[in-house]
């Protein structure tokens, strides 16, 4: 979905709850065809035979005016019938699906094996919901984030809903990654783009997933336009999720100045909160342009004044 001339605005980045608030603020800001959403799709995973697309699932729901505004995830007053009914049969059932959400995952699934692309199904999901911005996976091919921890090798859902995120990691891994291509609607908006902005979503589960595929960190760091992370870290922590833990069990110092060095050699600008301004020469020294702002995103109008800013920021 590009412009009469042709060019996407914006390209945004993005996995999570995080990263799904500030996209939500930015569709409010942007005509539906100027903003293109690539998701991490690097969390997938199969579950009674269905496939599963949290970060997908969040985006949409989202965009849609559905989701659950207490947890940021799956259905506003969805119901759980059938995962009891599950239950009582016996199946393994820790990771939570309700009602109304099974439908997605059983009608992505029927359009998959009918041989259509995630990036196709993906847009039949959110034409049947009404989204009217372009929400496209980073790939077509099967990526998974794998975590070496003291409970063994773990799937991302096994570590985050099942364990909890409670496991010490030592190693991250994206299984796949370097043999998967950027879906074609990624690239496309990837070249076409004017600005790109790296929502604030985990960056080791979320973003560099995304990083991974192929050789989407090259292009990203050849990328022309201005190129705007904003930080998920506030203070010595992540706003929400477990960011924080992971930097600070790989080596990673969890501050925006960590973060900083993460992104480097593929940002610009660092979009920080305002609390963590005595930390500014500390991100420039990184080589990224520090920016204050509000980052904490309570309210609809906090994601739509922080993506204003962002929008700012790019011209």
């Amino acid at each position: 979905m590009l412009n009469a001339d042709g060019r996407v605005r914006t390209l945004a980045l993005a996995g999570g709850v995080g990263g799904a608030k500030l996209a939500l603020g930015l569709a409010h800001c942007l005509p539906p065809g100027e903003l293109v959403i690539v998701v991490n799709t690097a969390d997938d995973e199969e579950f009674h035979g269905l496939h599963i697309a949290p970060d997908l699932d969040t985006m949409m729901y989202t965009l849609a005016g559905l989701a659950n505004p207490d947890t940021g995830w799956g259905l506003q007053g969805d119901t759980f019938a059938a995962l009891e009914m599950l239950r009582r049969y016996g199946a393994d059932t820790w990771f939570n699906l309700g009602d109304r959400d099974l439908a997605t995952h059983i009608r992505r699934t029927q359009l998959l094996g009918a041989g259509a692309t995630l990036a196709e199904v993906t847009g039949q999901l959110c034409q049947a919901l009404g989204i009217e911005q372009r929400i496209v996976p980073m790939t077509n091919d099967a990526v998974r984030t794998l975590l070496d921890t003291d409970d063994g090798t773990l799937t991302m859902q096994q570590y985050f809903v099942q364990r909890r995120a409670q496991p010490r990691v030592h190693a991250v891994r994206y299984a796949g990654a370097d043999a998967a291509a950027p879906s074609p609607e990624f690239a496309a908006a990837l070249e076409a783009a004017e600005r790109l902005v790296v929502c604030p979503s985990n960056p080791i589960l979320s973003v560099q997933p995304i990083l991974a595929v192929g050789e989407v960190r090259q292009r990203i760091a050849e990328f022309g336009g201005p190129r705007i992370i904003v930080s998920p870290i506030v203070g010595d922590d992540a706003v929400s999720g477990p960011a924080g833990k992971l930097m600070g069990e790989l080596g990673q110092e969890v501050s925006v100045a960590g973060l900083a060095c993460q992104y480097a050699d593929v940002g610009d600008i660092l979009v920080i909160d305002y609390r963590d301004a005595l930390q500014m020469e500390r991100v420039a020294a990184a080589g990224l342009r520090p920016a204050p702002a509000n980052a904490i995103m309570r309210t609809l109008d906090d994601k739509i004044a922080l993506a204003r800013e962002i929008l700012a920021l790019s011209r």
